[in-house]
């Protein structure tokens, strides 16, 4: 079995307090290892308390004296233990096999094979998705079995960009959200041109998208447009990056489109749970027919859609849409210690995912719904809440967006974290002054954004009760560190609901005071 450790070196008060009887959540602690020495005053604590204290020189001694041949695991030994987000509850530990990670990197294997391209032992990839995101641990994995190199970032999410110059990395991974950064922060960068500049970067941009459409790979449609505008865009990246990864939750079309042509680099989507070691469909690279799609069925993956009745999404209608099952040898074997849960997400050897999916006749799937996110207004009407985030966040002064219905209510309303330099344009065009924080406490800025929502609704065609009616501006985005959404950004509806609840409530008597004039 492989056994992950999270390592810090325990200086002489740390270990002291976990030895101190005031510490009651080390009671079935048997056994400390200190990366470092210890102490005369630590060992005679710890057999005080009925626990073994070793140094890290002694655990080494320990194993020099007790050698064992190599005992290679089974295919059907448990690899490793990784746990879901827990967006809704408790954390689930997915059970994952050495045959569902081995199996994982031989698909991996014959994907790579196809292009051009080929891994070598200098790629190096730059980790900065948590160790516990299944996307992370499986391309580590992959660069770990072919000797290629992997560098952790410093562990501040804001100096990423530092990390990218110090490493250079040439694959680079991770959810939608950095991508839209590097996104906005090329457009910004765009926007502080001179108006001929700016002019070139679009004619430039424009043809080589045209040549990509007609099939070129991003090397070839205009090496010329990448000497002359692309390659800054690259060298936000490090400069040497040949491989981008989006995944984790579906990447904006016109923000895929736009990396695509102006990374110099390969570009996929991907799609993936924790209970399926990573990617189960993936895209490929220069087809540009595959932007805002998550790719067709990888390797040892079998996709098939279910109907789920009480929205409409029927497999055998036009678009073919449903819930996606999928079926192989990369799926997990059990939630740990959670037989009931296990049982009702595998059924007849499918796990169904919960995440709604639309095929194309060509085989390539779009994620387009969450079944679990689903709730009921009022008057009997269905909601699927991710899709509309995803639509009413195109809007430009929508940096983050929460929607909510109350089942004792007819209409929607949203939690919406602004985008700041939108706010600024706003605010200036408009005659108002003051930080970004005042400027969200105004009235007319909620009236603006309701208004850019209407727009948004109106524009994708969304049925009357998918309109949002009220709105909550937070200036600050949906974090961590208040227990919005987890590590890998997903939002955490019940925790967001919790801390939001009384401004919702003052939105609902507004809605329903003017109603009533």
């Amino acid at each position: 079995m492989e056994v992950e450790f999270k390592s810090s070196i325990y200086n002489v008060s740390i270990i002291l307090q976990i030895l101190s009887s005031n510490c009651t959540s080390t009671m079935h602690l048997k056994v400390i290892v200190s990366l470092g020495s210890t102490t005369v005053e630590q060992n005679a604590t710890a057999a005080n308390t009925g626990m073994k204290l070793y140094s890290w020189d002694e655990i080494i001694e320990m194993g020099k004296e007790n050698t064992l041949d190599p005992l290679p695991p089974k295919p059907l030994d448990i690899c490793t233990i990784m746990y879901t987000s827990g967006t809704r509850g408790d954390p689930k530990g997915v059970v994952l096999t050495h045959e569902c990670i081995a199996t994982y990197v031989t698909g991996t294997d014959l994907f790579m094979n196809q292009f051009e391209d080929k891994m070598t032992t200098d790629d190096v990839y730059l980790s900065f998705l948590p160790l516990a995101h299944i996307l992370d641990r499986t391309i580590e994995e992959y660069f770990f079995h072919h000797g290629a190199s992997v560098g952790y970032y410093q562990g501040d999410i804001h100096a990423l960009r530092d990390d990218l110059m110090e490493l250079k990395p040439t694959l680079f991974a991770g959810v939608p959200r950095v991508f839209e950064k590097v996104y906005e922060g090329v457009l910004k960068a765009l926007s502080e041109l001179l108006p001929h500049r700016r002019m070139i970067f679009n004619a430039l941009y424009r043809y080589k998208l045209h040549w990509m459409r007609l099939g070129y790979s991003h090397k070839t449609a205009s090496p010329l447009a990448d000497f002359l505008a692309f390659r800054k865009v690259k060298d936000r990246l490090g400069g040497r990056v040949r491989l981008i990864i989006s995944g984790g939750a579906p990447l904006s079309p016109d923000v895929e489109e736009f990396l695509r042509v102006t990374s110099c680099a390969y570009l996929i989507q991907g799609y993936g749970l924790t209970e399926t070691c990573g990617v189960s469909t993936v895209g490929f690279p220069d087809d540009m027919s595959l932007v805002g799609t998550v790719g067709v069925t990888s390797a040892y993956v079998e996709v098939r859609l279910e109907e789920v009745p009480e929205l409409e999404y029927d497999p055998l209608a036009t678009p073919s849409r449903g819930e996606v099952c999928l079926r192989g040898k990369t799926i997990f074997t059990e939630y740990y210690k959670n037989p009931e849960l296990t049982k009702e997400v595998m059924i007849d050897g499918w796990f169904h995912t919960g995440d709604i999916g639309e095929m194309r006749p060509d085989g390539v799937l779009k994620i387009i719904d969450r079944k679990k996110n689903i709730f009921k207004l009022s008057q009997g009407e269905y909601v699927a809440v991710e899709y509309l985030e995803n639509t009413y966040k195109v809007s430009p002064i929508v940096e983050d967006i929460w929607v909510y219905g109350d089942s004792l209510k007819s209409v929607l309303v949203a939690v919406t974290t602004p985008h700041e330099d939108s706010t600024q344009r706003w605010a200036q065009a408009n005659g108002h002054q003051g930080s970004f924080y005042d400027l969200c406490k105004l009235e007319d800025l909620k009236k603006y954004i309701l208004q850019e929502l209407k727009k948004v609704a109106e524009t994708n065609k969304l049925r009357g009760f998918e309109h949002i009616k009220g709105i909550v501006v937070d200036p600050l985005p949906f974090d961590v560190e208040r227990d919005l959404v987890t590590p890998t950004m997903k939002k955490k509806r019940a925790q967001m609901l919790k801390f939001y609840q009384s401004d919702i409530g003052k939105v609902y008597q507004n809605i329903s005071a003017e109603r009533k004039r």
